[in-house]
């Protein structure tokens, strides 16, 4: 069969879209294809109650890469959306996060950096006598190291809880170095994020998907392993976004993850938690946080607001098993292990006879390792330079 597209593009997330769209005006042909009813990939945001939803959990752009910011501006205008989320604790009280000066007065009423460092230090030092009265002079597991680095009242309140719902094990059975080191900051700052650029595509992140994919061909409902024989011989190139283990019919097993299910509800609220993130770090609450979609577009839509309805997701995280979506690679030694032999396949495939790559494998899932979405642009960027 005669090559009709110079790429094969498995999969229509952010990676694969970038990809198109930056190959398709160098002049290349592009076919796009995904399994699921969409494009976006988890970035997908599905309209409920004239409310962009994010589908798949909360998405902000966040970058200090000014090349990334203005090409993603390039295809749509992103608002200055900051991401300031909000942890309901055991304790019953609000707490702001990032840890900062808000979050230490918050926990026990020190209004200077100096009193917040005083208080820091004690509840350090408490952690680290008590580790050294039991014989313990290097952390062991994630409890430990977060003792050390913030003190029992924060990790008690704050972290232990919800990394425990997160990973859905104790954090005494988690490697220390998950929490090598927790951001403190000694400033009334409830930034997020400390890069110059971050926002939400204005109308959604199906605008920008779209603009990206304007003029390709996709093809939705397309399962690219129940067509992969017919497909193949059509590009010159494949570029593979799905999971590595499923690309090479699992020989060395299953690649393990989280992944997180989401309960959507529409509220006959305007405004139901006056933020767009709250965790909840109690053990006692089975969601880690729960979102509330409108006010990530708001801030630049006043209509939005206007709207007597509001939608939130409360969102669960659970171990994944075969048939779930893949959301975080366990990048534990076992699997490490295994995706190493995986890359090894991958590296073998012979090239085309020109020496350009038959297959390139990009994204979360084709590289087991977790992406935020800029570093994703960053790098199809780089590619085509």
């Amino acid at each position: 069969m005669a090559e009709k597209y110079d790429y094969l593009i498995v999969g229509a997330g952010l990676y694969g879209a970038t990809f198109a769209h930056l190959a398709h005006r160098r002049g290349k042909r592009c076919l796009v294809i995904d399994k699921r009813p969409h494009t976006g990939g988890n970035i997908y945001c599905e309209e409920i109650a004239g409310i962009n939803v994010h589908k798949y959990g909360a998405h902000i752009f966040h970058t200090s890469d000014k090349e990334v910011w203005d090409f993603v501006n390039s295809i749509v205008p992103f608002n200055r959306y900051t991401n300031s989320p909000v942890a309901v604790a055991p304790d019953g009280k609000l707490y702001n996060l990032p840890f900062n000066m808000n979050t230490f007065y918050q926990m026990w009423g020190v209004k200077t950096p100096a009193e917040a460092q005083a208080k820091l230090d004690e509840q350090r030092r408490e952690a680290v006598e008590k580790m050294k009265s039991e014989g313990i002079t290097e952390p062991r597991n994630l409890e430990e190291q977060a003792l050390m680095l913030i003190g029992t009242d924060i990790y008690e309140q704050l972290i232990k809880g919800y990394t425990e719902k997160q990973w859905g094990r104790k954090c005494t059975d988690l490697p220390a170095d998950i929490i090598r080191r927790l951001p403190v900051r000694l400033t009334f700052d409830n930034n997020y994020f400390n890069d110059a650029y971050q926002g939400i595509p204005i109308g959604g992140y199906n605008r920008l998907i779209d603009g990206l994919l304007e003029d390709i061909e996709v093809r939705l409902n397309c399962d690219y392993f129940d067509h992969r024989a017919e497909l193949d011989p059509i590009a010159r190139t494949i570029v593979y976004t799905g999971p590595i283990d499923r690309y090479f019919d699992y020989k060395f097993g299953s690649l393990e993850y989280r992944t997180v299910s989401f309960e959507t509800e529409i509220l006959p609220t305007p405004n139901y938690q006056g933020n767009a993130v709250v965790n909840y770090t109690s053990a006692d609450v089975p969601y880690t946080r729960i979102i509330e979609h409108k006010h990530f577009e708001a801030l630049l839509q006043p209509e939005v607001y206007a709207n007597p309805q509001t939608v939130i997701s409360r969102e669960y995280s659970t171990e994944w098993r075969p048939g779930m979506e893949p959301f975080y690679p366990v990048t534990d030694s076992k699997n490490t292990t295994r995706y190493t032999q995986y890359r090894d396949l991958r590296e073998a495939i012979p090239a085309n006879p020109d020496g350009s790559p038959r297959v390139i494998f990009g994204g979360r899932l084709a590289e087991y390792k977790y992406y935020d979405m800029a570093p994703i642009v960053a790098q199809v960027l780089k590619m085509f330079k």
